[in-house]
């Protein structure tokens, strides 16, 4: 089976939540992660919206929070920036970025789609998820 359906292929994807103090588990959405195998496609758009976060715990880092985020955005990116995973193939990074953690950046469940684009599909993810 080729994962493709009327010229759409199946991709997966996570939504990146900021849990400020992971103890309380209050969160809010601030990016997503998103793989499509059948194009070796992954990537992550990330928005952070301060004045919610801080809402959530007025006295956040950030920009700890947002290093992170943008730490998983040069993950997706591959190559030097991606530090140890700069070898990984798209899949095995999609895939350490997903897994389960405990720490102020999160990733949600993973959820499954077709697409035709996913370039356009992770733009549309953002918006619908995040802002």
């Amino acid at each position: 089976m080729s994962g493709r359906t009327d010229g759409r292929d199946v991709f997966e994807y996570a939504v990146l939540r900021v849990v400020p103090r992971v103890e309380r588990g209050e969160l809010i959405n601030a990016g997503v992660v998103v793989y499509c195998r059948a194009r070796s496609y992954v990537a992550a758009r990330v928005e952070l919206d301060e004045d919610r976060l801080r809402a959530l715990d007025r006295g956040v880092d950030v920009e700890g929070v947002r290093a992170a985020l943008h730490a998983v955005e040069r993950v997706c990116r591959g190559g030097e920036a991606a530090g140890q995973a700069a070898a990984d193939d798209a899949g095995r990074r999609f895939r350490w970025l997903v897994a389960p953690r405990s720490t102020v950046v999160q990733p949600g469940p993973v959820h499954t789609g077709l697409t035709a684009d996913p370039e356009a599909e992770t733009e549309r993810l953002l918006e619908v998820l995040v802002r």
